[in-house]
């Protein structure tokens, strides 16, 4: 059978998403905070057969850039204004029965035992399509909205994200599936000798379990990530499932996919159960002219200063303090260290200097953008896949719901005519939809041996 691709659908529960200048295009729609939108997108990727609804999240309004916060409000940036992804998803997950949803909580500002009971919930009411994308946040602002006077360092985040995500894991696993019998002659509900305490007492977390909650479908969501530092791609081939990855290039998306997976393998475990999805917006035109006409219309929409806001957010670092027309500076940032790297990369690539790399980032956060008629991006995406770059893609949106529209109505069934992509779902877990193996097989082989882990 020919190998087959795998889509996710990019969304954040506010006006902005990757693309700065979605929210002013006329084809947009503008109800952000209420659940229509959320159900006709969800609505939109299940009929085209996505896999999954990925929301990104942040814990904080954008105030890095000059420590002001009246221009990202003013200009509508990334995160000035956002809802709870786990209630959309909730709410999607109601109008919908096959889509999967990916939400993305932070292991720094919450606690393992309140996020496994959020997630064991979700999955449980979607009956196993659930995916949690684990971020250890990104900046100064969300540390002062938790009452943190300041962010943890980089790698110690990660250390801390290492225990919270085997404390959850032992949490999910601390009933076995055979657990409940519900017996009713008998009046016994639950077998108590198949439900065990947890007792985790660590360097950041006590939690003594177990989980009021019994084992969900999958067992526990499936596990998402986006490492894209050194230190986070050791975190993510140790741990996800799927990876989110940002780089424009060809050559970037090769060198990622080959350095993960070997780093998978190096933990023990089945590279082809790690899925990688690099990012992009599409432009679909009934041909390639009109197409580009589509690009140039958006693309001129974006405003640098914006994307110069939203890089100071995910960087933690402010970028107000540069000249516009110099070249992005050599220096260290405490944010996301693997957009910034891109960023340098492409400004002494192509001589880009600071006011260019805003307007790129405004234009979709250093995403590619695939432009051309359904068959143009339909070769795009077949020359990634093929050229060693994906597993899958995630699709970000120029407008909403248009883009999704497009795509599903356009690109989806070129996909489908060259067998690279599903007619229909063939399972009803987000787990089945990505092929991967059960829970247990997916984690890192030293946590394979530890029975306290693998309970049931």
């Amino acid at each position: 059978m020919t190998r087959q691709l795998h889509l996710g659908g990019f969304l954040i529960a506010s006006p902005v998403t990757h693309s700065h200048a979605a929210w002013r295009h006329p084809g947009s729609e503008t109800d952000y905070f209420g659940p229509d939108h959320y159900h006709r997108v969800g609505r939109i990727l299940e009929r085209g057969k996505f896999d999954f609804a990925f929301f990104a999240d942040l814990l904080a309004a954008p105030v890095r850039f000059g420590g002001d916060q009246s221009e990202p409000f003013r200009r509508g940036t990334q995160a000035a204004a956002t809802i709870d992804p786990t209630l959309v998803a909730a709410s999607i997950a109601a109008v919908t029965s096959r889509l999967g949803i990916a939400v993305t909580k932070s292991t720094t500002y919450f606690h393992p035992y309140e996020l496994a009971r959020v997630f064991g919930s979700l999955d449980h009411l979607t009956r196993g399509r659930i995916a949690w994308n684990i971020v250890t946040s990104l900046s100064q602002a969300e540390a002062q909205n938790f009452g943190f006077e300041s962010h943890l360092e980089h790698d110690e985040r990660y250390l801390r994200a290492e225990e919270f995500v085997r404390t959850a894991i032992e949490l999910w696993s601390s009933w076995e599936p055979d657990a409940v019998t519900a017996d009713k002659e008998s009046g016994v509900w639950a077998d108590p000798d198949k439900i065990r305490t947890v007792d985790h007492i660590g360097e950041y977390y006590r939690t003594r379990g177990p989980l009021n909650q019994p084992r969900s479908p999958q067992h526990r969501p499936v596990l998402i990530q986006a490492g894209a530092s050194e230190t986070g791609r050791n975190f993510a081939a140790r741990w996800a499932e799927a990876i989110f990855e940002i780089d424009p290039t060809p050559e970037g998306r090769r060198a990622y996919y080959d350095d993960v997976k070997s780093r998978a393998s190096d933990h023990g475990r089945n590279p082809d159960h790690v899925k990688i999805f690099p990012s992009f917006i599409p432009f679909i035109g009934e041909t390639a002219s009109i197409a580009r006409e589509k690009q140039a219309f958006h693309n001129e929409l974006a405003d640098p200063i914006s994307g110069l806001i939203t890089l100071s957010v995910h960087t933690d670092h402010d970028f107000s303090q540069y000249d516009l027309d110099a070249p992005v500076a050599d220096i260290s940032v405490s944010g996301t260290q693997g957009l910034f790297d891109v960023a340098r990369r492409l400004s002494q690539r192509d001589s880009l200097t600071l006011r260019d790399i805003g307007k790129l980032y405004a234009q979709g956060v250093l995403l590619p953008q695939f432009v051309g008629t359904a068959t143009d991006v339909a070769d795009q995406i077949e020359e990634s896949f093929a050229g060693g770059e994906a597993d899958g893609f995630i699709v970000s949106s120029a407008q909403t719901p248009g883009t999704f529209n497009d795509f599903v109505d356009y690109v989806v069934p070129q996909l489908q005519r060259r067998g690279l992509f599903r007619k229909e779902y063939h399972g009803t877990t987000l787990r089945e939809h990505l092929g991967l193996g059960s829970a247990d097989e997916d984690l890192p082989a030293d946590l394979r041996a530890e029975s306290t882990l693998l309970a049931g």
